[in-house]
């Protein structure tokens, strides 16, 4: 018997308010046409103000909990993947386990941008594995509107906010990669080119500041490392993007996804695309498409999923997991 990390439950949530392109219209010089020809994003979602990361992660937290049948003290542990949490410290994730009323296991967060879900299902499957933990809720959310220059007609058109989580609990399986649950996963990073994309704030300057990206470098190692580490996770379990039902990639430029596809040799119509109504939310836009693909009646049980990402550091992976 082999044990696997089994999908459970998920769920995401969007603030109510909606941006689309025209909006921008009005203040920079861009157009609806521009912004969809380089990014293929129409619209984004935008939190409210008082608004905060762990509130959006806790209204996706309680619809994953209800798709699977939980309450919260069901679960031993929540991991939250962001770059936009509410204070410097305590780790948001708490404050989701306060809100959600759980008063056991433990909660913290993971930081690695976009990369941040992949980085946390990851450690999620490993704690599982090793009987750390039975049942652990992983979560992706950002308020990236937070970090906005909104002169900055090349960023700020790119980025919304919202959350996604999904749960995974241990069962049984036979080691073969037909089982259910997360299959494998390959993790990197590059710090030579954090310069590539990264907010120019924080502690050492005492200011929140800015996101800012070199977005050509940016999309040509995106291109180049998203395709490498999707097929070195598929090659750990002896399958090839032939096997692949659906490929559910971070969210960040539709030409990156589009690319990258072509590259696994996986056809458009086996990949889910929400960056069209949802733009670049980071570490929550995996499960954000994992839980719309699913909503929409895309991803059935037994599908094998790729999921991959890459962000600022440079870190990127994947995770390969059959539904």
């Amino acid at each position: 018997m082999t044990i696997r990390a089994v999908v459970k439950g998920i769920g995401h949530y969007l603030p109510e308010r909606i941006v689309e392109n025209a909006e921008f219209e009005a203040r920079l010089d861009t157009s609806d046409e521009w912004i969809k020809a380089r990014s293929g994003i129409e619209r984004r979602h935008v939190a409210a103000e008082g608004q905060t990361t762990s509130d959006l992660a806790t209204r996706a937290a309680l619809a994953a909990l209800a798709d699977a049948g939980m309450q919260p003290d069901d679960l031993d542990a929540i991991i939250l993947a962001t770059s936009t949490a509410d204070l410097t410290f305590p780790a948001a994730a708490t404050m989701v386990q306060a809100n959600l009323g759980m008063t056991r296991g433990f909660a913290f967060d993971v930081q690695a941008v976009c990369a941040g879900f992949v980085f946390a299902l990851a450690n999620a499957n490993g704690m599982i594995l090793s009987g750390q933990a039975k049942r652990v809720m992983v979560i992706g959310a950002e308020t990236f509107s937070r970090l906005m220059d909104w002169t900055d007609r090349s960023t700020c058109v790119l980025f919304g906010d919202g959350a996604g989580a999904l749960i995974l609990e241990a069962g049984e399986g036979s080691g073969a990669n037909t089982d259910r649950g997360v299959l494998s996963s390959d993790l990197n990073s590059d710090g030579r080119h954090r310069d590539l994309l990264y907010v120019d704030g924080g502690v050492s300057t005492g200011t929140t500041g800015h996101l800012r990206m070199q977005g050509r470098e940016v999309f040509r190692h995106a291109v180049e490392k998203l395709a490498q580490t999707a097929h070195a996770a598929l090659d750990k379990v002896g399958l090839t993007g032939g096997d692949v039902n659906w490929i559910v990639p971070h969210q960040a430029n539709l030409r990156i996804i589009t690319a990258t596809a072509q590259r696994m040799q996986v056809p458009m119509e086996r990949v889910v695309v929400t960056v069209q109504d949802h733009g670049n939310t980071s570490a929550a836009s995996i499960p954000l498409a994992l839980s719309v693909g699913r909503d929409r009646g895309q991803i059935k049980p037994g599908d094998l999923i790729v999921t991959e990402a890459i962000g600022g550091g440079l870190a990127w992976g994947a995770v390969v997991l059959r539904w």
